[in-house]
């Protein structure tokens, strides 16, 4: 069974399909030998990183001193990605049932999931399945308690995520939350797990099945599914579930249908933290590591689609000012640099740039991570050096002259999809300023 197999419309549904006895196994078994059964099952973090799930739980129990935690990260805020609350969306009840698993594992006093209140259909289905689940006393001993917070990126970060969770700003940290976590006061450091929505989706069936049920797909380093995004220039958007591995063709051409008719591909973004990926690429299986090796990188598994209509420049200054507008200003490298960049792109997309502009977003890209708190800023620096390099011909054509590709190109910000099954993005993003204000 695959992660989107079932959409129970209650618990009863859920646990008739087999729903609530990984959790079970799991309170019967000690929690170190519930660890090593992930750790066994070879999961990988599904929300960037890519960072193995066993060794997580086991620093989380294992070091430090203070009471523990464990969140379920659900504040997806990548452009080009939709899959985190495509998973809420049909099947809450696995996602929860993960993460009481991971808390008793890790020794966790309490459990959180954060997500954003402009989540309103994935609330609703959370709060539900939670509802149910609790009256049903389905979900062991540890309560877990639903946060709301901000329409903002970093929410998503899982740092920032804290902060939310102990009701302030989500403002970065530098201490990651296995290290130091929520509401940690010396000499208390409280290490806390924070996992994201699709791995914890996982878990209750590598518990229940056993960690071959994970390794029946994949590869032997990235094994199991993943539920990828693909949107833009491609006849089919969507949420699809494939093995790990497979070539990035299967997700492009196969499972989203290719460019629109009479059109070809010509670059893809996966989302917006990594580089570019060329078309002679699409073969490349997507997994952690052979993403990697051709210098990107699987990311959260959104990948948006530009065909040979759309013009670059104009593509690398949506996203430059995305990460420019949501960089929080506490690394100014980071909010200076996007910004500089993002204006120069402006200029260039306008008409009215320089090679000086061309020359400026490269410079500040590569500053832009300095004292960085976050991955924000590498995000910038991967994504817009990669765009300048790969298309430095059409960006130097831009220089002083109109568009030759002057289409109006959407910004992938996902926030629902219509009936047909294309995706709605935010249209209101572009009046949203660097102060996190609208104008």
């Amino acid at each position: 069974m695959a992660l989107l197999d079932l959409a129970p419309r209650s618990f009863d549904e859920y646990a008739a399909a087999g729903g609530g006895h990984g959790l079970a196994i799991a309170l019967g078994a000690w929690p170190e030998a519930v660890i090593e059964e992930v750790a066994k099952s070879g999961l990988r973090g599904r929300g960037g990183a890519g960072f193995p799930t066993g060794d997580k739980w086991r620093a989380v129990r294992s070091v430090g001193a203070g009471p523990r935690f464990a969140v379920c990260n659900a504040a997806e805020g990548e452009p080009a990605t939709f899959k985190d609350r495509t998973l809420l969306r049909t099947n809450a009840y696995q996602v929860l049932e993960g993460l009481a698993i991971a808390a008793h594992a890790v020794g966790a006093e309490r459990a959180f999931v954060g997500l954003k209140e402009a989540f309103v259909p994935e609330t609703e289905a959370l709060g539900r399945a939670l509802k149910e689940m609790q009256a049903a006393d389905a979900l062991g001993s540890i309560p877990i308690e639903i946060v709301l917070g901000p329409d903002l990126y970093l929410f998503g970060e899982e740092t920032g995520l804290e902060e939310v969770i102990e009701e302030r700003p989500p403002l970065p940290r530098t201490v990651r939350p296995f290290i130091q976590g929520l509401f940690a006061t010396p000499p208390n450091d409280n290490p806390t797990l924070v996992n994201n929505v699709e791995t914890l989706a996982n878990v209750p069936h590598i518990l229940r099945e056993g960690p071959a049920w994970l390794r029946a797909n994949g590869t032997e380093d990235s094994p199991g599914t993943m539920v990828f995004t693909v949107c833009g220039d491609v006849q089919r958007e969507g949420v699809f579930e494939l093995p790990l591995g497979s070539p990035m063709r299967a997700l492009i051409e196969d499972a989203g249908g290719g460019a629109p008719e009479g059109r070809t591909i010509k670059a893809i973004f996966p989302g917006a933290s990594n580089t570019v990926i060329a078309p002679d690429e699409l073969d490349t299986p997507m997994d952690f590591d052979s993403l990697r090796e051709v210098g990107s990188g699987l990311g959260a598994g959104g990948f948006a689609v530009f065909d040979d209509s759309a013009c670059m420049v104009q593509a690398a200054y949506r996203y430059s000012r995305f990460l420019a507008v949501e960089s929080c200003g506490q690394c100014p490298a980071c909010k200076f640099g996007t910004g500089e960049a993002t204006d120069a792109l402006e200029a260039l997309e306008a008409g009215r740039g320089s090679d000086r502009d061309v020359e400026l977003v490269l410079v500040r890209s590569r500053s832009s991570t300095d004292g960085q708190k976050c991955a924000l800023p590498t995000g910038e620096s991967l994504l817009m050096q990669s765009l300048v390099q790969v298309f430095d011909e059409e960006f130097r054509r831009h220089v002083g002259r109109p568009c030759p590709l002057p289409r109006e190109l959407p910004f992938h910000k996902i926030v629902d999809r219509d009936d047909s099954g294309r995706f709605v993005y935010d249209g209101d993003y572009v009046r949203k300023q660097p102060d996190w204000t609208y104008a």
